[in-house]
């Protein structure tokens, strides 16, 4: 990285690529506009199995269609982020030109970026007896109250923060086993999945009561992933440790998914709702494969089959799909993020 600022061009119709020196998995796109006219925002997180670890603040321009990085405004990181947001809305007119990053491992991190550097926010731990805490496997940022973020552990807990107080809102015990994912719906509602193979959903107004909506049909099979559809709260999408599908769950009708996707030739590690539609949601996994489906009002008696596939040469990580710019879709596998274009 001799030069200030370097650009990678590696295009086809559809995709765009990013070649970074390190194995990435955590990725997230900025809500807001960045201060240049059609660059936004992407960080991507490395996976080392190491403590020393990073996080790259790259602009993708949409005239040109290529990636920038800049070296001042990458980070070390402790131990690989599971997962990066950005704040989920744009900014006020006050702070333009930066952005609130959030990122989990050890700790739940608060990074604000701005053109040329990243500053530390907020360092903030839940455990009351220890410096130490249990990694933190997920986290989901609250797009209705944002000073919100929940975080998921390995310790069973699901913690809610008030990030503009630095203090934690509630904390509780959300599953028997370690909890991997968390998805805000409302306000005050959020649901979590577990190495238990339950989906719960939690209301902050009730907190002793948790409602199990889906449980996995091999008893302990754990559950990876959840994504709520935030156009159509009914809807949600969880994953299974290897397996090749993708459970569509309706909260009306607990027990029952409204549909399985099943069309992997592998396992799937990473679901996202398409973030301007109902109906569409994209799933990627072991095979290679990024599938877009659009989800039928009644499934037909062979199942669903995907509209669109992307295939590339590695099993993907990670999926992200843009609220800013609905047309691109991120993928990262094995050192490369890719920018595919819907």
């Amino acid at each position: 990285m001799e030069n200030s600022t370097q650009e990678s061009h590696l295009r086809s119709d559809t995709s765009i690529t990013y070649e970074s020196p390190y194995p990435l998995y955590a990725m997230a796109f900025s809500s807001s506009p960045s201060p240049h006219h059609n660059h936004h925002r992407i960080a991507v997180g490395s996976f080392i199995e190491d403590y020393n670890n990073r996080i790259d603040i790259l602009s993708f321009d949409l005239e040109t269609l290529s990636f920038k990085t800049h070296p001042t405004i990458s980070l070390d990181h402790p131990y690989p982020p599971t997962k990066l947001m950005f704040h989920p809305a744009a900014p006020s007119s006050l702070r333009k030109s930066s952005d609130l990053l959030a990122s989990s491992g050890d700790f739940l991190r608060l990074w604000e970026v701005r053109e040329n550097s990243v500053e530390p926010v907020s360092v903030l731990n839940n455990s009351k007896t220890s410096e130490f805490c249990a990694p933190l496997t997920s986290f989901d940022w609250n797009e209705i109250e944002p000073k919100r973020i929940g975080t998921c552990s390995i310790d069973t807990t699901c913690t809610i923060w008030d990030i503009e107080k630095g203090a934690v809102e509630t904390q509780l015990i959300a599953h028997d086993k370690e909890v991997h994912d968390i998805a805000w719906g409302e306000a005050r509602v959020f649901a979590s999945v577990s190495a238990d193979g339950s989906v719960r959903i939690f209301d902050l107004r009730d907190k002793e009561h948790s409602t199990i909506i889906y449980e996995s049909p091999q008893p302990d099979t754990p559950l990876l992933r959840l994504a709520w559809n935030k156009q159509d709260l009914r809807y949600m999408a969880t994953i299974l440790m290897d397996s090749n599908k993708v459970v569509i769950l309706d909260i009306r009708s607990p027990a029952m998914p409204v549909a399985e996707l099943e069309r992997h030739r592998a396992c799937v590690n990473a679901i996202a709702w398409a973030p301007q539609s109902s109906r569409h949601i994209c799933s990627a996994g072991d095979d290679a494969q990024a599938l877009i489906w659009d989800l039928p009002t009644v499934a037909g008696p062979n199942g669903i089959d995907p509209m669109s596939m992307y295939s590339t040469t590695a099993e993907i990580n990670q999926l992200q799909w843009s609220a800013a710019q609905p047309d691109w879709i991120g993928i990262a596998f094995s050192s490369k993020m890719q920018l595919l274009k819907v």
